[in-house]
């Protein structure tokens, strides 16, 4: 009887295939909504004026690793991304190839500190959303602006198991839907931008415009009547805000403004378009830097569909520089030059950082604006469920990678065998997806639980005003206990990014040794633009301790971040040191 061959995985994907899966990654659709919360509250005081500038170094820092990677996937195509480029790079090398196990286990494990995590954010942000909008149909049932967290912990971990559902079909249903997503987002978000940078330029300072309400989650055209004594709004039976009347008794309208900071430091808005794309503060760029880089990381995603690409050595390169190209410089810096342009007095950073979709509220108010006062929740509805599908293409894509990059893992015995193992008919790595699939909705559950803490902590008259119920209130105390406590969703995310820093860091450093004395080296893309990648990624590394310790931005979170990897690091030690001994490998080896 002749032996079956194991299942291997097919070459289907051509350069619009691979190039779509990377962009489902780095999907600006999604993260212009969701990441616009964490970064409007990252820091004490906030640093989110030079929010833009963060990105901007973030990208360029992306960029070099971009390169990096593309460079040395035309020397390795291959499952497995780093993971598989780490062993090949040393294995080249005379007189370094014994530390090649070592330096693919250290890659393997580091990277999965990203790809195990990063999913656990985007369920958890997708349970923040689907709060919002469920409770903006829904007002008496959750809140919109401050959604449940066992709510939005029920939502996440439904998600987690439905993506995990669609990954485990293969590679060619994941890329169908990733194509029709990034078509449809990206031409939402900007159409969002343009509306948003319309609404600035047709309300200079003086004039007429809307105040957003976060509770009712609508647009007035009238000053509020506040309480004298602790100058809360006054609100009718219907949760409704009362107008500030004038002497006839008539409405005062509500007058744009464009503030820099209220009276007790926060920042508001920017005054100037200039002041949007300027640094502010260096050490608040590379605060924000550490968060943005979750909405840049994906480019790499495709290296680890190696053996999926019809011709990796030239498609994959592309794929890697083009989707960044995109999503990075064509969307992402338009965008958030937009959103942070358009805050106005009647709706400003400090309104963002208190709510569980700013860019949903942006919508809302834009659309109002065009469509007449009212009518704007229709427009952020559409747009809504462009994000959602966003979501879906980007945990989608980020399941693939990760899975894929613990099959190699499995495959070569450095993680448990049945990890390497593909599923006969979809030839997938289904045990990995559904592992990532739990690991994603307990870090979900867990992402959502202090999402309202630090400094989104909401008054406590907001948490008064909550709907009551096990899906709306259950889980906010008071304001100073919330206040205290750290974010859990910005943890989550920092933990993340560090591993990206990680996995970025080592590329950036494996792409210097692969070319190191070969024919075709190159001083500009195979020594300083790499090089500027390690050292970019080890600055941002190192301001997880910088900025806590000289007291630029938020201490809490990134201090824990460094203690979960930290963890993860020992641990993996622990485990590569036994898996050795138990199966009888050399942690040098004595040949190649």
């Amino acid at each position: 009887m002749a032996e079956q061959k194991a299942p291997e995985m097919k070459a289907t994907l051509g350069l619009t295939g691979l190039t779509s899966n990377a962009m489902a990654l780095i999907a600006p659709g999604a993260f212009l909504w969701l990441t616009f919360f964490i970064q409007a509250t990252t820091g004490t005081p906030t640093t989110a004026p030079a929010m833009w500038w963060g990105i901007f170094l973030a990208l360029l820092l992306c960029l070099a690793t971009a390169v990096a990677y593309a460079e040395i996937s035309k020397l390795y195509p291959g499952t497995g991304s780093s993971y598989y480029y780490a062993e090949q790079a040393l294995l080249s090398k005379d007189k370094a190839f014994k530390y090649a196990r070592v330096a693919k286990f250290i890659v393997g494990w580091g990277s999965h500190l990203y790809y195990w995590v990063y999913p656990g954010v985007m369920v958890a942000t997708t349970g923040i959303f689907v709060g919002y909008v469920v409770g903006f149909l829904y007002p008496n049932f959750i809140s919109g602006s401050n959604p449940g967290p066992v709510f939005m912990a029920l939502v996440a971990v439904i998600f987690s198991f439905f993506v995990a559902w669609i990954a485990q079909k293969g590679a060619g249903a994941s890329t169908a839907v990733n194509l029709a997503i990034n078509v449809v987002q990206i031409s939402a978000l900007l159409v969002f931008s343009v509306l948003a940078l319309g609404y600035r330029v047709n309300h200079p300072s003086g004039s007429t415009g809307f105040q957003y309400d976060a509770q009712t989650l609508s647009t007035y055209t009238y000053q509020f009547a506040t309480n004298p004594k602790d100058g809360t709004t006054i609100r009718d039976g219907s949760g409704t805000p009362q107008p500030l009347l004038d002497t006839a008794g008539k409405p005062l309208p509500y007058v744009v403004t464009y503030p820099e900071k209220d009276s007790t430091g926060n920042f508001l808005t920017h005054g100037t378009a200039a002041s949007v794309v300027s640094p502010h503060s260096f050490s608040w760029v590379f605060i924000q830097a550490t968060v943005a880089i979750l909405i840049l990381v994906g480019f790499e995603s495709v290296t680890s569909m190696g053996g999926e690409a019809l011709n990796p050595t030239k498609h994959i390169p592309i794929a890697v520089i083009a989707s960044l190209l995109i999503q990075g410089l064509m969307c992402y810096l338009i965008e958030y030059f937009a959103a942070n342009y358009f805050l106005n007095s009647g709706y400003t950073m400090q309104s963002a950082a208190g709510s569980a979709a700013p860019i949903g509220d942006m919508m809302i108010m834009v659309g109002d604006a065009l469509l007449g006062q009212g009518h704007g929740k229709y427009f952020m509805l559409g747009e809504a469920i462009t994000v959602f599908l966003a979501l879906i293409g980007t945990t989608l894509s980020c399941m693939n990678t990760g899975a894929r990059v613990t099959y190699a893992m499995g495959k070569d015995n450095e993680a448990p065998e049945h990890f390497g193992i593909l599923h006969a008919e979809s030839l997938t790595p289904r045990s990995a997806i559904w592992t990532l699939a739990v690991i994603s909705a307990v870090l979900g559950v867990l992402a959502v639980s202090l999402v309202f803490a630090d400094g989104s902590a909401p008054t406590d008259a907001t948490i008064a005003a909550l709907p009551h119920g096990i899906f709306s209130s259950f889980g906010y105390s008071n304001h100073d206990t919330l206040a205290a406590l750290p974010n859990s969703l910005l943890t989550i995310t920092l933990t993340s990014n560090f591993g990206t820093f990680i996995l970025y860091a080592l590329s950036c450093f494996l792409c210097i040794v692969a070319f190191n004395k070969r024919p075709d080296y190159s001083v500009v893309r195979h020594l300083l633009i790499p090089g500027f990648g390690l050292i970019a990624n080890l600055v941002c590394m190192a301001f997880y301790l910088i900025g806590p310790f000289m007291g630029y931005g938020t201490s809490k979170e990134p201090l824990l971040a460094l203690g979960i990897s930290a963890i993860w690091g020992i641990y993996g030690a622990i485990y590569f040191i036994r898996s050795s001994k138990v199966k009888g490998k050399t942690v040098l080896l004595e040949s190649r």
